[in-house]
């Protein structure tokens, strides 16, 4: 991504001569964004965040599960200012609201305002087809044969309506990990008949996974994550947990069983 080397691992030290605060983005609570918080300064905390998982407790919380994006909120909070984004900080604001909305494919009939602040955001300089570049655009050969290889081991459980497959620590030596292209991947399971969700796991050690899940509509994968550890909304969400790939793969699969059994 073009956008990677701007982050940082750490937190910038505080400087007492100083007035600083820290905006925590797209998390609720300081364990999601990892050894970012370790070290964080004592400093004021706003959270601004559009997931429900999570209790945040900081001097300043934003939360509106039913928002499409945080990049949406934050410009909200820049109209409500009086002001008005850059054409620079609009294409920011607009690649942030077209990758949480797979560029609007997430959206329903309820989406008025969604697609009202898009257009600001255009009005404002932010080119759709360069955001869309952006994100579906520049792939390697690599990642596709990657996607081969894990459309080649999906496996289909509960009559098809969930697809499951996985990435090991040898696919990732061998395709890199500049390969990870999920939100295309998810659009290619969610699009076969029958299915309801669709689960990749991810293998980050021996011991070690990460876990996405994407619905199309009936199943709240968001409590699925939630009851793990993690966190997201109810047709989005993800996990890190400890355990084999085998293991992590049954436990989580046996998770979707409720949702089965209901009528």
């Amino acid at each position: 991504m073009p956008y990677e080397n701007r982050f940082s691992v750490e937190a910038p030290p505080e400087r007492p001569s100083e007035r600083a605060a820290a905006i925590i983005l797209d998390c609720s609570s300081l364990q999601r964004i990892g050894s970012v918080a370790e070290t964080l300064p004592k400093v004021p905390i706003a959270f601004i965040d559009h997931h429900a998982a999570g209790t945040a407790v900081g001097d300043v919380v934003y939360i509106d599960d039913k928002a499409p994006s945080v990049t949406s909120m934050i410009l909200l909070i820049i109209e409500a200012m009086g002001g008005s984004p850059t054409k620079e900080e609009a294409e920011y604001l607009l690649f942030g609201l077209g990758t949480d909305t797979g560029f609007f494919r997430h959206l329903d009939e309820q989406s008025e305002e969604t697609f009202k602040a898009a257009s600001r955001l255009v009005s404002a300089g932010a080119s759709p087809k360069r955001v869309y570049n952006l994100m579906y655009g520049g792939k390697s050969l690599l990642s596709r044969k990657l996607m081969g290889e894990i459309l080649t081991r999906t496996e289909a459980h509960f009559e098809g309506a969930v697809l499951v497959s996985f990435v090991t620590l040898q696919d990732q030596q061998k395709y890199g990990l500049a390969s990870r292209d999920s939100d295309t991947l998810y659009q290619l399971l969610l699009g076969i008949s029958g299915c309801e969700a669709a689960m990749i796991i991810r293998q980050e050690g021996e011991t070690d996974c990460t876990v996405g899940l994407r619905a199309r509509d009936r199943i709240d994968v968001g409590s699925i994550a939630a009851s793990f550890g993690g966190g997201g909304h109810r047709l989005a969400a993800g996990l890190s947990i400890r355990g084999g790939l085998e293991e992590v793969k049954n436990k989580l699969t046996a998770a979707f069983e409720p949702w089965f059994d209901r009528p």
